[in-house]
């Protein structure tokens, strides 16, 4: 029951944050103007979509992969909170009028343009790649539990940096709220995960 209420307070957190931005328009807290297509506050909603997105993904995969009360809960919260968010950003995108690509490498609006090179789909440091994708999905009952929560620990500690990016750079406030917003619930989750993989006798990767 403690995990449970920890994990579910930490979800409800980033909802409500994200909830109470949903109103937002282009130039909030920006001086009214739009963002440009190689602005910080463009580039992190376009790859922090992308970034979301696979996490949305792992959550899901590992929902069908274990019975684990716990870990389902989290991977639920975590794919309907990251989900929720990512459609905003991509909403901003076009409220914006600005492309949802870019041909600059990932991360260029926080001069990290060379810190991922794509490999095996992982375009952005802290995403899994193609392969640990495909053995997440053939694992089941405890070891995918633990491979889950050491991916996910990798992919919020990078999404977590991402953020604070954002909150140095980005000049449209209500992103810059949503951005730390992301920092505090991701922070909170890596501690439930770091719990989680204790008990089953585990540990993160880094």
């Amino acid at each position: 029951m403690r995990q449970a209420a920890l994990i579910a307070g930490a979800a409800a957190t980033a909802l409500v944050a994200a909830g109470a931005i949903t109103y937002a328009v282009a130039g909030d807290d920006g001086g009214g103007r739009t963002p440009s297509a190689e602005s910080a506050d463009a580039g992190f909603a376009r790859d922090m979509a992308v970034h979301h997105q696979q996490a949305v993904e792992m959550s899901y995969i590992v929902r069908d992969r274990t019975k684990d009360e716990e870990v389902r809960r989290l991977a639920y919260d975590i794919a309907q909170t990251q989900a929720n968010q990512r459609g905003m950003m991509l909403g901003w995108l076009d409220l914006w009028g600005l492309p949802k690509v870019s041909s600059e490498p990932p991360m260029t609006w926080m001069d990290m343009g060379g810190m991922a090179s794509g490999k095996d789909g992982a375009l952005m440091p802290g995403m899994a790649t193609n392969t640990e994708l495909k053995k997440l999905g053939e694992l089941s009952g405890k070891q995918a539990e633990v491979f889950y929560l050491q991916l996910m620990t990798d992919h919020h500690k990078s999404g977590i940096h991402m953020a604070e990016g954002c909150v140095d750079k980005c000049k449209v406030g209500v992103e810059k709220r949503l951005a730390q917003g992301m920092v505090d619930a991701q922070q909170s989750e890596i501690g439930l995960m770091a719990d989680l993989l204790k008990e089953r006798g585990a540990a993160p990767r880094s």
